[in-house]
């Protein structure tokens, strides 16, 4: 038996800083004993569970089975335990793989290297029992395996999401700089917003905040348009367990009602963009969007606002933005009585900038950048 298949034991890899938040989506799809460690979760849970999780979590990048877990001083050793491992329980020769690896205080110092020695590993397996072997492929693979090594203790994983989770396959076109999904996600989540105000997004960029506003309210499954997960490669894995829990969470999907989501945005490019974007998502239709720099709008009143503004990446004067994030404080000020604004600020330096007291602010990282999520009450 593999680790996980012992033990119901499994990891979430999860972005920093909403990893409470993550822990809380875990307990309500049915994980049990959810517990925080360094760059994830860990979280038992039986086959259904992890077939909801991995098809249902907005917040989740990854959630991993062990596979074996053994100490470990040398690539050598590496490349033996690895070879004990019956891969074709997994996958062919016909698929394709590809292998991550963190290595950490431990005598093999290398996580290149250390991935390096479990291909060999996985492959010389294959060759010697087949006379041919899988070929590696670094983007969209069929299947993918993650090698963890810390204090020189070693766990080789099965990723059952079968790649990031965050790639929700409606994003097909993206302006510079774009949020990740799983972030967008997040920022809805901690506004709170349960459809009770319109929600309403100024610099929507390619909808990615909109659309994560959108399958949140109409509880659309995050993998709706994931055509596979790595769960299915599993030698465990149950099709028709898999088949009930997708038609359950698919039941589960309601409309929108017509108005309760808007954006829009300065550039007619990106407007485009978002446009085909949320077409892909059902009701995606019925969010309005449109051609419009933030200031032209009348008012926002008695709504939720959410944004994600230009930060650098996309406009190279500090002053520049300054000046933006400024114009952008008067504008909730003056024209958006009893709202609730939340801003993301991909540089945390421009928050004073904006001119008013948020009531809380949060750390959340979006791929390399340290940002902050801020809430302002407008009264």
């Amino acid at each position: 038996m593999f680790e996980y298949q012992k033990t119901n034991h499994y990891f979430a890899q999860i972005a920093s800083g909403i990893e409470e938040s993550g822990k809380n989506e875990l307990r309500e799809l049915g994980a049990e004993n959810p517990q925080l460690a360094h760059r994830g979760i860990y979280f038992n849970a039986d086959r259904a569970t992890l077939y909801r999780i991995n098809y249902q979590s907005r917040l989740l990048s990854r959630v991993l089975a062990p596979m074996l877990k053994f100490g470990c001083h040398s690539t050598r050793y590496l490349y033996n335990k690895a070879s004990e491992i019956e891969w074709d329980q997994f996958f062919t020769p016909e698929h394709t793989f590809a292998v991550f690896a963190n290595v950490s205080n431990s005598q093999i110092k290398h996580s290149q290297y250390a991935a390096l020695k479990l291909k060999d590993a996985i492959a010389d397996y294959f060759r010697e029992k087949y006379g041919k072997r899988p070929n590696v492929k670094r983007i969209n693979p069929d299947v993918w395996i993650s090698l963890h090594i810390e204090n020189d203790l070693a766990t080789i994983s099965w990723d059952t999401s079968g790649g990031a989770l965050h790639r929700r396959g409606y994003r097909i076109d993206a302006v510079e700089a774009p949020m990740q999904e799983t972030l967008a996600a997040a920022i809805i989540r901690l506004s709170g917003w349960d459809g009770s105000t319109p929600l309403y997004d100024p610099f929507c960029g390619s909808g990615t905040l909109l659309a994560e506003a959108l399958m949140n309210f109409c509880r659309i499954p995050a993998g709706y348009l994931r055509k596979r997960f790595g769960f299915e490669f599993l030698p465990d894995f149950e099709a028709k367990i898999w088949e009930k829990v997708k038609k359950e969470a698919d039941s589960d999907i309601r409309d929108l009602p017509e108005g309760l989501i808007s954006g829009s945005d300065i550039s007619s490019q990106a407007i485009k963009i978002a446009q085909q974007n949320l077409k892909r998502l059902p009701q995606g239709e019925k969010i309005n969007i449109g051609v419009k720099d933030f200031r032209q709008i009348e008012s926002l009143g008695n709504s939720t606002i959410v944004c994600n503004p230009p930060y650098g990446i996309r406009m190279k004067s500090t002053n520049e933005m300054s000046e933006l994030y400024k114009t952008l404080g008067d504008f909730l000020k003056h024209h958006c009585k009893n709202a609730r604004a939340f801003i993301y600020f991909g540089d945390r330096n421009l928050i004073p900038a904006i001119g008013l007291k948020p009531s809380w602010k949060k750390p959340l990282r979006n791929g390399g950048l340290d940002g902050r999520l801020a809430r302002f009450e407008i009264y």
